[in-house]
């Protein structure tokens, strides 16, 4: 395949001379300042991945395939300076951004198998004499806009099925995280991508997504972000009849039933809360405890929490990071203060733990009870690392909690195997942990239902969202 040649905002500067600044959340320095893309710039990429993509297309599944999977390896292989990368722009902790690196080469490796299996599909098409063919081809070129808590995972969670379909991608990484999502280009080029078929633009979100829906070459749009910015999007892409997925808010609740094994739920709500520093969209948000479990959860759920070591990411011993901005810890202050004047008790945690010559960005791990639905925290995602434990009478008062929320992207059973499953199949959500507490993988479908989206990434329903249907009647 050719060498690929620079075509965006991050090879080259911009005739505006306009720069974005990388920092560091845990410091507050700047680690890099690259040019921010033009409406020019985002042209010229969507000039570029439309003229990849009859090339690619064309490209057999199987070398296709072959070219992901060397990006999977490239990826293992410089699993330490990505996950430094990572690290020093979104402040999870080393460990954490080892695991997302691992993630998204599974996501590469998922993708490549399902691209294995695209074939033409005969069909009984019950009209005598005809030849009935389902073909699935690629829907053209994509654009993607990721988020800033797992910049390299969610990027190729989006990039992979694409690229196995036969699509070519242009992507708009948040401005907080751009230096994992272009590092991510980079070893895809270098695994044997022609030129143009995937290309990563930094800057305003504004200036280049509205310039890519503009653009009639511009066929599918994948987003996971806010719901709010969604619903922007998706105003946008409807005058192009754009074809959209969406993975908007979360606000997980974590149903603990009866007769639950106290242990694994205590150890589950640990794995799913605290990861990211509250930070993920698939993270518990509401935890419905059954009134005779409560207190014992909520002193072991503390208990553990407050033994959690809080610090800047790069540092081996930290387990909880700093939160991405000012912004972030004025939400979740303000979501503990609600909680606290409205009957909530403070069991551990509630404020940030100030650390010398740091921003004031580090928010212990926090655990309230007497918690009720009345409560901000129980109708807006907190996105930090605070539990909110409400006792509850039953299954179906947990369940009719949980399904009250107007999001649905994420929920968790624990208890006995039988009823925990049955309660999770009531639930108003797209995945759904029973008994487990990271549900999610790349063979899995995930998204959401209600305001938390729709679509699916993950396996073979990920790379359906980059195909489309032609059916060819065929007669002799």
């Amino acid at each position: 395949m050719p060498e690929p040649q620079p075509i965006g905002a991050n090879e080259r500067p911009n005739a505006v001379g306009a720069m974005l600044a990388v920092r560091d959340p845990a410091s507050d320095e700047t680690i890099a300042s690259l040019p921010m893309a033009t409406a020019a710039d985002a042209s010229a990429a969507v000039d570029a991945a439309s003229q990849a993509l009859g090339l690619w297309r064309e490209t057999p599944p199987a070398e296709r395939a072959a070219v992901l999977e060397r990006g999977a390896e490239a990826l293992l292989r410089d699993v330490e300076a990505l996950a430094r990368t990572i690290t020093l722009e979104s402040g999870k902790p080393l460990g954490e951004a080892r695991g997302e690196i691992r993630y998204a080469a599974d996501y590469l490796c998922s993708a490549a198998e399902e691209a294995r299996t695209l074939m033409d599909e005969p069909f009984d098409g019950r009209r005598a004499g005809l030849r009935a063919v389902a073909v699935r081809e690629p829907i053209g070129v994509c654009a993607a806009v990721t988020p800033w808590n797992f910049p390299l995972a969610m990027l190729a969670r989006k990039a992979a099925p694409a690229l196995a379909a036969g699509c070519t991608m242009i992507a708009k990484p948040a401005e907080e995280t751009p230096l994992s999502a272009i590092a991510f280009e980079r070893v895809l080029t270098a695994s044997g991508l022609p030129p143009g078929t995937f290309h990563v633009l930094a800057g305003d979100p504004g200036t280049i997504v509205s310039t890519w829906l503009a653009d009639p070459r511009v066929r599918k749009l994948t987003f996971t972000g806010s719901t709010e910015t969604g619903r922007l999007l998706l105003r946008q892409a409807a005058e192009q009849i754009v074809r959209c997925s969406m993975e908007l808010g979360g606000h997980a609740a974590f149903i603990v039933l009866e007769g639950a094994d106290l242990d694994a739920a205590v150890a589950g709500a640990m794995t799913a809360k605290f990861r990211n520093a509250g930070q993920t969209c698939i993270c518990p948000n509401r935890f419905l405890v059954h009134h005779s479990l409560a207190p014992a959860f909520a002193a072991r759920l503390a208990l553990a929490a407050s033994s959690l070591i809080v610090g800047p990411g790069l540092e081996a011993a930290t387990q909880v990071g700093p939160l991405i901005s000012d912004a972030a810890v004025a939400k979740v202050r303000r979501h503990v203060a609600d909680a606290l004047a409205n009957g909530a008790r403070l069991v551990c945690g509630g404020e940030t733990r100030r650390l010398p010559n740091r921003p004031d960005r580090f928010f212990e791990p926090t655990v309230l009870v007497d918690c009720h639905p009345g409560l901000l925290c129980f109708h807006e995602e907190t996105f930090g690392p605070v539990a909110p434990i409400a006792a509850v009478r039953g299954a179906d008062e947990a369940v009719d909690i949980a399904n009250a929320s107007p999001w649905g992207l994420a929920g968790y059973v624990f208890g006995s195997s039988q009823q925990a499953e049955t309660v999770a199949r009531q639930l108003a959500c797209g995945v759904a942990g029973v008994n487990e507490p990271a549900p999610s993988n790349a063979y899995a479908p995930f998204g959401g239902v209600k305001w938390s989206g729709f679509g699916r990434e993950g396996g073979r329903w990920g790379i359906d969202e980059y195909l489309t249907v032609k059916y060819l009647a065929i007669r002799a």
